[in-house]
């Protein structure tokens, strides 16, 4: 270049781009950890607590909130689930907060129980130590010390997920205030008369030696034996046949009927083949059509034998003989049997007779209608041993029989009684939970005696421990309950004057539901549930604080010693040394001293089901902690949906027991974490997605978005590729706040522009923020974090960056102090606290980074900030409607320029001065009534009411609105880049009149 050759100026140093440090890569895994230290040098949540103690008096007391921590369990390290549930939980506590609440949050822990326990006895078993010569005290300080060490590395991993809350002083259910709460609370069910114990079939664990509850079990698919067996009948006596009866039976006699069904078989079909030795009688649907049927011929491998009579219910018989290996030709129906004629029967059980048998099963087996017996699977009969199910101990128990029918043939590690002929010593399990040897005995025998019709395996859902995953069994034992539906006289009867009545109308009447659904399931659970098994034959727990009167029975009235001196004893040693001195020596006396003769009690060492525990926490927690509440009584609990017959179950349970109603006011519940391709979670598949891994990757914040994005309420899906959209959607939202931090790096307060004075493109985003703050405002409140996030995202990325930012970046960069540019600044500031206290409960680390940009020093942070009230005024529907025509002509003109970029006829909007035709007289004055080439950026737009020309270019969904391409005319300013006919007329060289002035 010739050193006289003309140079253009390069104008970019005059023009107001944005400025800031702030980084476009986040660099999260790294830095988050930095700003968790800072929080806790701050002491935000201090802080927090100390502002509500400020406000009080003052006329803007904040409303206490309380979300009260369903415990986790102190055993392992974090899965997604947890993550999941600690950051909704997060996000309603922060957002509460931040609308201006006294929001408090405890975490807590559940420590007792038998996950812990089993951990424990799985290293005495590595060292070859015997648990039961271990004295139980120094077993429970093991225990106790285990989950106490798991207490604290969950804490630090919730903590690095971003969770606020007081972390210095969490609860734990093995802390000593809080186990002799739960002892308390225990003994208000032994004072209200609820406290029973009774001796029935309750889920149990062999491989645990427990009692389970319906809450400590899940359904897994199981491969079970499945056998159709023979009762003879032994008599048949006495019935005639009532006018109207079978034709082929009618008018015969009763000697007939009795020699017509003596010898025949009642068939029932059963998947447990152990419980056999336990049967106590056979039962039949009084409305179920039953026949008569005779085996006419056999194959070769086949039990039945021709002749054999068998009684079976009509809709099932062809299914029975099918399995039975016998074809339709090879048996026939003789006739119908009435329910009246199955009344008159008795039967043998199938093992009657045999040798060495001992006489154990000779004995007539009873033979009745039963309203559970249905003709849709099986045989239409049902075998009965009540001691392994729930539905037959509760036939015989209301017929007055249980003495008669009840049977303890099977021992607490699922071994059957030395005793039994046949079948003593063997195992219904192993002892890892695989099948044992008692099915296969049974089996065989029943072979042997020729009681078995038929046999096979069936591949169905069966309930396992969720411990152990061993599969589980009926089993009746002598176990502590409490009563659902006993009277209790207590003076809190408001509700209702049992646990189930109370619980069920705080169901419908004090508690809303989120999901609604949530209410339905936990009402039919309610509504049918059995009484509360409350004992555990465990060690690791808060014991069963009761005696029991030596030699009286269970329902004695003297059985319980109910003494309120003696349970205050309890609850003040608990209280001052723990539930271990339940344990020691002397302690019986030591509290019954003065008041009983230690001498005439037993002492229960049963310990209590840990959801007692659970569900006792609003005692010690939300009642009795200086951060709790007035009236002991949460604003949310939020857990899964497995917790409506968990957590949310028994703590309706145990409270509507102690205090008469729901301890909760609201109940929100999320659904399960699935794989990408919506598969349960599972390491053997190896698709299982660990927080601390996500972390590590991209940051808590990403993560905390993951759960703001999804639909909580049901089942949400995560993996590797949904990960990757979440981040590019942070990416977008960080762009957004980069933008407003550079725009705002140099305005200053003296700058700002109050709303009545801003241009209508201002007023217009005010008027949307006063939209959006409503929805976020009431998304907060209904727990709706995917609305409040898709509201704000979606406004960030295209109501501001693809919209406002777009067309406002002109007057930022490139004027000088005009009220655009000031009234631009002025809703940039605005937005800025909006966005940055909208989005801090869900990006509590990213927000705080936007914040401290803009507003540093020691004691700074957005988490001590509250969203700001907005105007009402700021509505402006009018504005909005007008604007909303105005967008929509938008549409239209950058579609057209898109065209022609397309084809390289411009390479930018500012190359462009189309003719804009609009058919409606409204919109055109609309248009003509802002600056539409600013709008559209373009240099110059011509608006007309004329007809279009068909080469215009249309949009189908906005009619009425035409769009001709024209090229600007004039020269292009070389600091704005707009084409005008006054470029290079002013004072600086190549600069438009604007630009000009700007630099003036």
């Amino acid at each position: 270049m010739c050193a006289d050759t003309p140079q253009t100026p390069d104008y970019k140093d005059t023009l107001n781009l944005p400025k800031t440090d702030f980084p476009m890569r986040a660099g999260l895994p790294k830095r988050e950890p930095g700003w968790l230290e800072r929080w806790a040098q701050i002491g935000v949540y201090g802080k927090l607590r100390d502002k509500a103690a400020a406000a009080k008096g003052t006329g803007a007391e904040r409303k206490p909130f309380t979300l009260h921590d369903g415990p986790p369990y102190a055993n392992g390290h974090l899965h997604i689930g947890h993550a999941l549930n600690k950051t909704i939980k997060d996000m309603i506590v922060r957002s509460h907060q931040m609308m201006g609440f006294d929001a408090r949050y405890v975490p807590g822990w559940d420590c007792h129980g038998l996950p812990i326990e089993w951990k424990i006895e799985e290293q005495y078993r590595k060292k070859g130590k015997n648990k039961d010569a271990v004295p139980v005290v120094e077993f429970r300080q093991e225990c106790r010390a285990f989950a106490d060490e798991w207490v604290g590395i969950q804490r630090e991993e919730f903590k690095r997920i971003g969770i606020t809350g007081n972390w210095d002083d969490p609860y734990l259910t093995m802390n000593y205030h809080a186990e002799a709460v739960i002892a308390d609370e225990f003994m208000k069910f032994l004072m209200n008369g609820t406290l029973y114990q009774g001796s029935k079939p309750v889920m149990w664990s062999p491989v645990e030696k427990t009692a389970l509850a319906e809450a400590e079990v899940e359904y897994h698919d199981k491969e079970s034996f499945t056998i159709w067996v023979k009762f003879k009948v032994a008599e048949a006596g006495g019935f005639v046949a009532a006018d109207g009866e079978d034709a082929d039976f009618a008018g015969a006699d009763s000697a007939l009927v009795a020699q017509d069904l003596e010898g025949a078989h009642v068939v029932i079909w059963t998947t447990t083949p152990w419980t056999i030795p336990s049967n106590k009688a056979v039962v039949y649907g009084a409305e179920i059509a039953y026949g008569l049927y005779e085996v006419t011929g056999t194959p070769e491998e086949c039990w039945a034998s021709t002749g054999d009579r068998f009684l079976l219910a009509d809709n099932l018989a062809a299914d029975v003989f099918k399995r039975a290996r016998l074809g339709g030709d090879q048996y026939k129906r003789l006739r119908g049997v009435s329910a009246d004629e199955l009344s008159s029967l008795s039967l043998k059980h199938p093992l009657a007779g045999a040798d060495g048998s001992n006489g154990e099963w000779d004995a007539i087996r009873d033979f009745r209608a039963a309203p559970f017996v249905t003709d849709t699977e099986g045989t239409g009969f049902v075998h009965c041993a009540p001691s392994h199910g729930m539905e037959e101990f509760e036939l015989y128990r209301d017929l007055g029989m249980l003495e008669q029918v009840i049977t303890y043939n099977v021992m607490d590690d699922g071994s059957f009684r030395a005793d039994l002929p046949f079948f003593g010593g063997k195992y219904i399990l192993n002892r890892k939970g695989g099948e044992g040897d008692a099915n296969k005995a049974v089996i065989d025998k029943l072979v042997e005696m020729g009681g078995l019709l038929a046999r096979g395996k069936i591949k169905h859902s069966y309930p396992h421990s969720w411990r152990s995953k061993a599969p589980i069994i009926y089993r009746n034992t002598p176990q502590w309950f409490a009563s659902v539906d006993r009277k209790i006289d207590d003076g809190m009867g408001g509700m209702g004057d049992t646990i189930r009545t109370r619980a069920l109308r705080s169901i419908d009447e004090l508690v809303k539901w989120w999901p609604r659904t949530g209410r339905n399931r936990l009402h039919s659970m309610i509504e049918s549930r059995p009484d509360w098994v409350l004992s555990r034959q465990r060690a690791w727990g808060v014991p069963l604080t009761c005696f029991t009167r030596k030699g009286a029975l269970p329902t004695d009235a003297d059985f319980l010693l109910r003494n309120e001196e003696v349970n205050k004893r309890i609850v003040a040693e608990f209280d001052q040394h723990g539930a271990d001195v339940w344990y020691q020596d002397g302690f019986k006396a030591k509290v019954l001293d003065g008041i009983a003769d230690a001498d005439a009690y037993d002492q229960v060492f049963d310990v209590l089901d840990v959801w007692f525990d659970s569900g006792s926490t609003h005692a010690f927690v939300l009642r009795d902690r200086e951060d709790g509440t007035a009236d002991g009584i949460a604003d949310v609990y939020m857990e899964g949906t497995d917790q409506h017959r968990g957590w949310f179950h028994s703590s309706l349970l145990q409270a509507c027991g102690t205090k008469g109603r729901a301890p909760y006011r609201n109940v929100v519940t999320h659904g399960f974490t699935l794989d990408e391709k919506g598969m349960k979670m599972s390491k053997s598949l190896g698709n299982t997605i660990v927080p601390e891994e996500v972390i590590k990757q991209y940051g808590a914040d990403i993560l905390r978005l993951w759960v703001a994005q999804t639909d909580y309420t049901a089942d949400q899906r995560i993996g590797p590729e949904i990960l990757k959209g979440t981040a590019d959607s942070y990416r977008r939202l960080r762009n957004t706040m980069r933008f407003l931090l550079g725009s705002l790096s140099d305005f200053k307060e003296d700058q700002r522009v109050a709303p009545a004075d801003m241009p209508e493109l201002e007023q217009w985003v005010l008027h949307r923020l006063a939209e959006l703050d409503h929805k976020v405002r009431s998304g907060y409140q209904t727990f709706d974090f995917q609305g409040v996030f898709s509201a704000v995202f979606n406004f960030a990325t295209v109501d501001l960056s693809a919209f406002y930012f777009d067309i406002r970046k002109d007057a930022l960069y490139c004027d000088g102090d005009t009220l655009n540019a000031r009234a631009a600044r002025t809703v940039l500031d605005i937005l800025f606290h909006r966005l940055t206290t909208w989005l801090a409960p869900i990006l509590v680390f990213t927000m705080e980074e936007v914040w401290l940009e803009k507003y540093p020093g020691a004691g700074s942070s957005v988490h001590l900030q509250d969203i700001p009230e907005t105007p009402a005024d700021w509505l402006n529907e009018p504005l909005a409607a007008k604007w909303a025509k105005i967008r929509q002509a938008r549409r239209v003109v950058t579609a057209a320029l898109e065209v022609q970029r397309t084809d390289k006829v411009i390479g930018a909007s500012l190359e462009a001065a189309p003719v804009v035709h609009v058919r409606d007289v409204e919109a055109l004055a609309a248009l003509k009534s802002v600056n539409f080439a600013d709008i559209c950026i373009t240099s110059d737009i011509a608006l007309t009411n004329d007809p279009a020309p068909s080469e215009a270019f249309r949009m189908p969904e906005v009619e009425g609105v035409s769009v001709v391409f024209e090229k600007a005319d004039g020269g292009k300013c070389q600091r704005c880049w707009k084409i005008l006919p006054d470029v290079g007329s002013h004072n600086h060289e190549g600069l438009c009149g604007r630009c000009d002035s700007a630099l003036a």
